[in-house]
């Protein structure tokens, strides 16, 4: 079982991490992106996803994609399993041109 982050590892785990902030018990960030990459970030994302084997509850709204990640295996706590695909994510919204909202 994955255990959650103390407060002490999500702070510092958040330095990492530009525009990613605790939101309602989820590791949260918006990014905007143009319409016409939008696609082609999301399947990046999904793929990385599932080679994680983790995924992300995504919100698509015109150019805004919002992510939310937590960790089920450990009762909806934020994990190292969340960071380190949040840390993806921002790799691939580089590439994909797409920016924190």
């Amino acid at each position: 079982m994955t255990t959650a982050l103390t407060g002490d590892q999500l702070s510092a785990a958040l330095t990492g991490l530009p525009g990613w902030r605790v939101e309602e018990g989820d590791l949260t960030a918006e990014f905007r992106v143009a319409r016409d990459r939008l696609p082609a970030f999301y399947a990046a994302v999904a793929a990385a996803e599932d080679a994680a084997h983790h995924h992300a509850r995504i919100t698509v709204l015109y150019s805004s994609v919002t992510f939310a990640l937590n960790t089920h295996d450990a009762g909806g706590a934020i994990t190292e399993r969340d960071t380190a695909l949040a840390g993806q994510i921002d790799a691939l919204a580089h590439t994909h041109g797409a920016e924190p909202a």
